[in-house]
């Protein structure tokens, strides 16, 4: 049988990640990330894991992840299942069914739940955000049962793919840019405490409207997605 593209992957990125120094307070700030996520079959392409990992690799790997996944669209705002081993959705179809075998065992992200609700919890207005935007975080609803979807363990299964780092999902809770950059505010404290923030999604959505050649690359992408990117 042939081996997976991933677990090739695994062979030389599960040394090198363990080699990874750790966020110190020194570091200072990490980033916040946007990253586009695609499919599952994303763990095939040798090419996309290793230039996703070798930018992972370029930080200090941070104490925590916070990622905020479009396919998580949820009000009010709601933070995942931040037990150990917290377990996946696989949320998709039409792929190859190991996908659905496939585990990210991360640690125990209390912590970051506790301080993300604290964060979000019962905030005010502040300067130039009107009462609905505040009223937009002022609660948050801690989901007893929500895993890691797929926008948010493909990538990160090849940023940490040692699963050492914990990682907790929060909800997209509205599509309004002024309430969205609310939140942001609020979270921004945590790049300071070594808190990576990963924002995943795509830029433009439309598997059911491919056809395989497109798909494959045996074809031109449509028009909808050229027009975009131009």
């Amino acid at each position: 049988m042939t081996e997976h593209p991933y677990q090739a992957f695994l062979r030389e990125a599960l040394p090198a990640s363990a080699a990874q120094p750790e966020w110190i307070e020194a570091d200072g700030a990490l980033p916040a990330l946007y990253l586009s996520h695609g499919a599952p079959p994303l763990l095939e392409s040798q090419r996309w894991m290793g230039e996703l990992f070798g930018w992972a690799g370029s930080l200090p790997k941070p104490r925590n992840v916070l990622i905020v996944s479009a396919h998580w669209e949820a009000a009010p705002l709601a933070v995942s299942q931040p037990a150990a081993g917290t377990p996946l959705i696989y949320d998709f179809a039409g792929f190859d069914p190991l996908y659905h075998r496939m585990r990210y065992a991360t640690p125990d992200a209390t912590q970051l739940a506790d301080r993300v609700v604290a964060i979000l919890s019962h905030t005010r207005s502040s300067q130039g955000a009107s009462s609905e935007s505040a009223r937009s975080t002022s609660d948050v609803y801690r989901h007893p049962r929500r895993g890691l979807d797929h926008g948010a363990w493909v990538p990160l299964m090849t940023m940490y793919p040692a699963a050492d780092v914990p990682v907790l999902q929060l909800s997209l809770p509205t599509q309004d840019p002024e309430r969205l950059l609310e939140i942001g505010r609020r979270l921004r404290p945590l790049r300071d405490e070594g808190t990576l923030i990963i924002g995943s999604g795509f830029m433009t959505h439309g598997l059911p409207f491919l056809t395989y050649e497109q798909f494959t690359g045996r074809e031109p992408e449509p028009s909808w997605s050229r027009d975009f990117d131009a």
